[in-house]
């Protein structure tokens, strides 16, 4: 089956570089930012998010990436979905944002690419993701940062099994989930092709 969106184009490596520099500096500071909001010390967050104070320490002076498993710890204490703490980080906020414009993140854990297909904005309850998964990784989260967050899913390509709560979906290009998340999930691409998704997520 065949979507009409555009493939992830090759990226140039040096200009790839420089932007997930950008993106890991501008997160640090947000990461720091938050943690302060909370009034949270390293060990404290430490203690909440099971991350360990020397990693935070060194996620927040961007020394490190972070991965989607340690991001999606620290949503959690915080309260706010991966989108939403991803789009705060963005400099300037638009009504339309080209495809070529739009944020990508990688997880350098697995190679998750994830594009950030709405234009940034805090105001708005529902914002629209691609996600990319290369074949035979997975990436699991041990509870949703938000509880009750909407997610309508509809798989582009390849192959997803989307395990909620012990229940395995097996989604296959053309299928949609929707589902609550309110508890474990664990996203992984069996291949042979990576899985290609959107994924609509409305806040509660």
């Amino acid at each position: 089956m065949r979507d009409d969106l555009p493939l992830e184009p090759v990226p140039d490596p040096r200009a790839a570089s420089d932007e997930a520099a950008a993106i890991d500096r501008r997160l640090a500071a947000r990461l720091a930012a938050l943690r302060q909001e909370h009034g949270l010390s390293l060990d404290a967050l430490a203690a909440a998010s099971g991350i360990s104070r020397p990693t935070l320490s060194r996620l927040e002076r961007a020394e490190t990436s972070p991965t989607a498993s340690l991001l999606g710890r620290l949503c959690t204490v915080y309260g706010r979905p991966m989108s939403r703490l991803l789009a705060e980080v963005e400099a300037d906020p638009a009504e339309v944002v080209r495809h070529a414009a739009q944020a990508v993140w990688v997880d350098p854990e697995t190679g998750f690419r994830r594009r950030g297909v709405s234009p940034p904005a805090r105001d708005f309850s529902v914002e629209l993701v691609h996600g990319t998964l290369p074949a035979g990784a997975s990436i699991a989260y041990a509870a949703p940062p938000v509880g009750g967050l909407e997610h309508h899913l509809w798989m582009l390509a390849g192959r997803l099994d989307l395990a909620l709560d012990g229940i395995v979906h097996a989604l296959l290009p053309g299928d949609c989930l929707r589902y609550r998340l309110a508890g474990a999930s664990r996203f992984t691409s069996p291949g042979p092709d990576e899985a290609r998704y959107l994924i609509a997520i409305g806040r509660p």
